[in-house]
């Protein structure tokens, strides 16, 4: 019996000494390759535009300048002349039944941060933060919820009171982000 435990004793220890080398084999190790971003460069990749438009760069713009944009920048290749034709998404609601388009949207800032991020399509990054205000000025107006006149900016822009607010509330969260790599705080 001795013999036995002995021997059932050097198995495991072989055992379990051939699976730690395995694993250790299978961790894959990258001396010198990558590195931690920097605070700036964290700052620099967190470009969500909140509801509240904290985020939002300095600038301005008004409808009449955002029709003269939205022609010159090539919007309307897209989405027509007035922003409700054309191959791309309607971005203006229809005249009649007030529906679609940029009033679906909950947030101003989210219409903001749609054109600053992503048009004109294969071109993003295109647009000054002056021109994004000034489109945005011109959806907003041609969507009925401001005035031609009114000038949007980092201020105004979060105060626009859109048709559909109320059914998208902001989470009582605080704005802050996961650290980098994903681990959340406790």
């Amino acid at each position: 019996m001795h013999l036995f435990l002995k021997t059932l004793v050097l198995t495991a220890v072989l055992t379990l000494g051939t699976v730690s080398d395995t694993v250790q084999a299978q961790t894959p190790t990258y001396p010198n390759i990558g590195r931690a971003p920097t605070a700036k460069e964290v700052r620099d990749w967190d470009i969500i535009i909140s509801p509240d438009g904290r985020e939002l760069p300095p600038g301005t713009g008004t409808a009449k300048e955002g029709a003269w944009v939205f022609v010159a920048r090539g919007c309307s290749q897209c989405h027509g002349p007035t922003g409700s034709e054309g191959p791309a998404p309607r971005l203006v609601a229809d005249e009649k039944t007030r529906e679609g388009g940029m009033r679906e949207q909950p947030y101003a800032t989210i219409v903001w941060d749609f054109i600053n991020r992503g048009m004109p399509m294969r071109q993003e990054g295109l647009l000054t933060p002056n021109e994004v205000y000034a489109v945005t000025a011109y959806l907003l107006y041609r969507n009925g919820i401001i005035r031609e006149d009114e000038a949007m900016n980092d201020k105004s822009l979060p105060k626009v009171l859109m048709p559909h607010r109320d059914k998208a509330p902001v989470p009582d969260a605080p704005h802050e982000h996961p650290p980098v790599g994903g681990n959340a705080r406790p």
